[in-house]
C-alpha cells in the first residue's frame, strides 16, 4: 500500500522505537533489528539506516536537525547524530555530532567526544570528551587530552588537518597527545585555535596551545608550549614531485602513530573489553570499536608502504640532482627504506596478533579490577577513580608497547634510529 512504512520500520515502531513520520524513514532489510534498542531511541523524519553491522543502543537520537544516513555504524548509549552522513564508524556512549556532519570510514569517537556543525572526519580517533568546533576537516588524526566534559582538548572552528602532500601521498597521520597517557584521562588538554591548521604528519604534546589562525608545520613536543602567529616564509627551490626531502621524519612519525594504535588495540583487548556489557549489543559495540583500531593500523601501514614504493623514483631525482654529502646520506636512507619495507611491514603486522600483556600489566590490572568492582564496572568512573600511581603503572605498560614497536622499526632500519634531519 502506497504511503505505508516498510516492514523493518514498522517492526521497529512496534517494538517501541519512537519514529517520527514512519513513511519518511528507511531501514534496509539487512539491518539486524535485534541490534536496535527499543529504550529511548528516537528517529526523526528522513533518516536512512543501512548495514548488517549497525548497532543502535538505548537513548540514541537520530536526525533531530535534519536527515541522517548511517551505514554499518555502532552507536553506544545516548549517542546523538543531529544530521549528516555516517559510515563504518563507532560512537561510544554519549558521543555526538552536529548537523552537516560527514563521518567517513574508520572513525572512533569515545565517550562524550563531540563535534559541532559541518565537521568532516575520516580515520579519526577522538578520546573521551575531545571536542571539534564547526566547519572542520580533521581526517587521519588521533587526539587525546583532558579529563571530563569541562576540561577537554578542543579544536577551534574552521580548522584543517592537512593530510595530503604535494608528493600525492597520505602518510600524514598526526598524533595529538598519545595513547599511553591519554587513556588515563589525567593529562592537560590541547587547544588548536580556530582558522588554523596542522600539516601532517606531526606530533603535538599535552598542554600545547596553538593560537587562532596559526599553521603548524612541525612537531610541538614541549608540553605547555604556546604557538602564535606565522613564521617568516622562506624561499625554497622549485618543488619536484616525489623528491621526499625528509624521509626519516615520515617513517618515524608514521611508525610512532602505528605503535600508539597497537597500544590502543591492546588497551581495548585486555582492559576495555571488560567494560562492555555481555549482551549482543554490547559485544557488537566492542567488536566495532576494535575493528576501527585494527583498520586504522592497516591503513597507516598501507600509506607508509605507498611511500616506500616511491623511493626508487626519489633516488633517481636525487642522484641526478646532487652529489653532496647530505644528498648521499639521504639517498642511502631512501634505499634502506625501500629495500627493507617488506621486513618492516611484516614487523608491523606481527604485532597485531601478539598479546602484549606482561607483569606490568598484571600489576596494573589487579589495581584497576579492584577499583572497577568498587564503582560497578563503569569505565569512565573507574579510570577517574584510579590513584595516580596506578594510572602511571598502566601508562608504563602501554608505553612499553609503543617502545617495543619502535625498537622493531629501528632494528629493520638502523640508520633511521639516529637523529638526523634526512
Amino acid at each position: 500500500m502506497a504511503g505505508s512504512p516498510s516492514e523493518p520500520v514498522a517492526a521497529l515502531a512496534q517494538k517501541g522505537v519512537q519514529i517520527h513520520c514512519l513513511e519518511s524513514v528507511y531501514v534496509s532489510p539487512e539491518v539486524d533489528l535485534d541490534l536496535v534498542s527499543n529504550k529511548g531511541v528516537v528517529i526523526y523524519p528522513g533518516c536512512r539506516i543501512y548495514g548488517s553491522e549497525t548497532v543502535i543502543m538505548e537513548n540514541c537520537v537520530l536526525g533531530a536537525d535534519g536527515p541522517v544516513t548511517i551505514r554499518n555504524c555502532q552507536l553506544g548509549k545516548g549517542v546523538k547524530l543531529a544530521a549528516g552522513s555516517f559510515e563504518d564508524s563507532c560512537f561510544l556512549d554519549g558521543a555526538s555530532m552536529g548537523p552537516g556532519a560527514h563521518v567517513r570510514e574508520c572513525c572512533l569517537l569515545e565517550e562524550g567526544a563531540r563535534g559541532a556543525h559541518t565537521v568532516g572526519i575520516k580515520h579519526t580517533i577522538l578520546f573521551p570528551f575531545v571536542t571539534l568546533g564547526s566547519l572542520i576537516n580533521f581526517c587521519d588524526c588521533l587526539m587525546a587530552g583532558g579529563a571530563d566534559e569541562k576540561n577537554h582538548s578542543e579544536v577551534g572552528s574552521s580548522y584543517i588537518h592537512f593530510n595530503y602532500t604535494p608528493n600525492q601521498d597520505k602518510a600524514t597521520a598526526s598524533l595529538i597527545g598519545d595513547v599511553p597517557k591519554g587513556v588515563m584521562l589525567n593529562q592537560p588538554p590541547i587547544f588548536l585555535g580556530g582558522q588554523g591548521g596542522l600539516v601532517g604528519p606531526a606530533k603535538i604534546a599535552y598542554g600545547v596551545v596553538i593560537g587562532a589562525g596559526t599553521i603548524i608545520r612541525k612537531d610541538v613536543t614541549q608540553e605547555g608550549t604556546v604557538m602564535v602567529g606565522h613564521p617568516t616564509i622562506k624561499s625554497k627551490p622549485v618543488h619536484q614531485f616525489g623528491a621526499y626531502f625528509n624521509v626519516r621524519r615520515i617513517v618515524e612519525l608514521n611508525s610512532l602513530y602505528i605503535a600508539n594504535l597497537v597500544a590502543l588495540l591492546n588497551w581495548y583487548r585486555h582492559v576495555r573489553s571488560q567494560f562492555f556489557s555481555a549482551t549482543p549489543m554490547g559485544e557488537a559495540l566492542f567488536r566495532g570499536a576494535v575493528e576501527k583500531v585494527e583498520r586504522a593500523i592497516n591503513e597507516r601501514i598501507k600509506r607508509l608502504g605507498q611511500v616506500a614504493e616511491r623511493m626508487e623514483k626519489s633516488i633517481k631525482i636525487y642522484s641526478a640532482d646532487s652529489l653532496s654529502k647530505g644528498a648521499r646520506r639521504l639517498i642511502e636512507r631512501k634505499r634502506e627504506f625501500q629495500q627493507n619495507w617488506p621486513r618492516l611491514e611484516s614487523a608491523f603486522r606481527e604485532v597485531l596478533d601478539i598479546s602484549m600483556v606482561n607483569k606490568q600489566f598484571d600489576v596494573f590490572w589487579k589495581r584497576m579490577e579492584g577499583v572497577a568492582k568498587a564503582v560497578g564496572w563503569e569505565y569512565l568512573s573507574t579510570i577517574k577513580a584510579l590513584k595516580a600511581e596506578d594510572s602511571d603503572k598502566g601508562s608504563t605498560w602501554l608505553q612499553g608497547i609503543v617502545d617495543t614497536v619502535m625498537d622493531r622499526v629501528w632494528e629493520v632500519l638502523p640508520s633511521f634510529a639516529g637523529r638526523g634531519k634526512a
